[in-house]
């Protein structure tokens, strides 16, 4: 099992005034996942998401061991800001998204 460290960065702002109201703050969130996920995610070492109103992230992914596991502690407090789910999908599909599931309509084409 290895510890990576998942950071939340929004490097583009689309609200009118060009602020975020989490902004100044680190989002930090530590997950111990298997080696074998850990070789699959670590090497593109950040991943993107477009909410494609303006709005976007990077999600930066560090191995990290438990001494800079304590030190991160201290912004564990804050939180993923509701994005929890952007670290799963990066765990489980290696991209902040799901893959799209096949509908009736594809098969059609």
């Amino acid at each position: 099992m290895k510890l990576i460290a998942f950071e939340l960065k929004m490097c583009n702002i689309g609200s009118w005034n060009g602020k975020w109201t989490g902004e100044g703050r680190r989002y930090i969130e530590v997950r111990r996942v298997e080696n074998n996920v850990a070789e699959k995610i670590l090497p593109k070492k950040s991943y993107h998401h477009s909410w494609g109103d303006g709005w976007a992230c990077n999600i930066h992914v560090t191995l990290i061991d438990s001494k800079e596991k304590r030190k991160l502690s201290k912004h564990f407090k804050n939180g993923f800001c509701g994005y929890g789910w952007m670290i799963d999908n990066i765990i489980d599909y290696q991209s902040t998204r799901e893959p799209r599931k096949q509908s009736a309509i594809d098969f059609l084409t």
